[in-house]
């Protein structure tokens, strides 16, 4: 059987996304409370009955987004841009080296507002 499953984490971070003209507003620091979901998928262990317990699946990507807590975005080394698709990938590619089952990471920057990043 296959399935998918995510755990969400929440962060606070400040940034500015400087690369965009100064009349815009994110060129501005500021804030989000982000939340991020770590989706993985692939087939169930008929032992276990699990794909993964969800308390591995903490263990191994909460440490990583956790790395982004209360930070400056755009002092977080291999961060250039600090949008929302490229938090994505950023986690991504730290979260994927230790979970190869990695499906996908949505990043939520807002309460209306998300970004969903599954690979190159």
């Amino acid at each position: 059987m296959k399935v998918s499953l995510t755990t969400r984490f929440r962060f606070e971070a400040s940034h500015r996304l400087e690369h965009l003209p100064a009349s815009h507003p994110c060129h501005n620091l500021h804030g989000h409370s982000y939340e991020v979901g770590v989706e993985v998928s692939g087939e169930v262990d008929e032992a276990t009955g699990f794909l993964i317990d969800y308390s591995d699946l903490a263990r191994i990507a909460g440490p990583v987004v956790r790395q982004l807590d209360h930070k400056h975005l755009n002092d977080v080394e291999g961060l250039d841009i600090t949008s929302s698709e490229h938090i994505a990938r950023w986690l991504w590619v730290r979260i994927k080296e230790k979970l190869p089952i990695l499906s996908k990471i949505t990043i939520y920057e807002t309460g209306d507002c998300s970004c969903e990043y599954s690979g190159e």
